[in-house]
């Protein structure tokens, strides 16, 4: 019988190593594949491993907790048991009452920790186990964490010494470095301070694909996709000389092309 694998994402250190500890001692037969510290490893580690449980911090850098779990409802050749670790409040927790997703609320005590260990043995002997409706989850948690998000129609943009307002609807693609944004177009390029994940949260997710943890293209845009000897995938934008590289965790978006 093949040993139950999972994934650990979480941003501290400590938690992190604590987390493992614990697991280790109270759940001696799973294997831990891989433990990182941010969403987009966490989503590698998932890709490469294929776990049966991922344990996924919410607020982690890159990409969120949450985020990792909209990818993964959006790839349907992964089939992983999503636990969420959170220090948010009762309203995120009764999100995941309603979706049947198992979850430990920081700071969580020994006996939370195998009360969610023992469930989820009994969930993963089921024949066959039951599967996570993360897509309900995800839009819900969306709508509760992030009450005031509202979409974004205009990216305001120091051009010179102008300041430009540019319809979300021209941009071509968004590319970040450490810290600025690049906001480009057919017509011009600019830079802004804005974090490209919060960018993410006002664009409409069937328009603008994530493609890299530093790269969101219009979707429009779009005018092939290659790959090299290796299989990376990089995507050609009308009318600009880039190739953006498409990241291992963002990939499946292009697999039937």
């Amino acid at each position: 019988m093949q040993p139950t694998t999972a994934v650990i994402a979480e941003d501290e250190p400590i938690l992190r190593a604590q987390l493992k500890a614990k697991l280790a001692r109270m759940w001696p037969e799973l294997s831990i594949v891989a433990d990182v510290g941010d969403g987009e490893a966490a989503l590698e580690a998932i890709d490469e491993h294929r776990p049966q449980l991922a344990f996924l911090d919410i607020q982690m850098p890159e990409m969120s907790g949450v985020e990792v779990a909209r990818s993964l409802a959006a790839n349907r050749d992964i089939r992983c048991h999503v636990v969420f670790v959170t220090a948010f409040d009762q309203y995120a927790v009764e999100a995941f009452d309603a979706n049947a997703v198992d979850y430990l609320l920081k700071p969580y005590t020994d006996e939370r920790l195998l009360a969610a260990v023992n469930r989820l043995k009994e969930r993963l002997a089921l024949q066959p186990a039951p599967v996570q409706d993360l897509d309900a989850l995800v839009a819900q948690l969306s709508a509760q964490l992030k009450p005031n998000t509202q979409r974004l129609n205009w990216i305001k943009a120091s051009v010179g010494n102008q300041l430009r307002l540019i319809p979300v609807g021209d941009v071509l693609f968004f590319q970040s470095d450490e810290k600025y944004t690049l906001v480009a177009t057919r017509e011009l390029d600019a830079l802004i301070r804005t974090p490209i994940r919060d960018i993410l949260d006002g664009l409409d997710g069937e328009a603008f694909w994530q493609i890299h943890r530093s790269v969101i293209v219009n979707a429009r845009a779009i005018e092939s996709v290659s790959r090299d000897f290796r299989g990376q995938a990089s995507v050609k934008i009308k009318g600009r000389p880039e190739n953006l590289a498409v990241s291992r965790p963002f990939s499946h978006l292009f697999k039937q092309m």
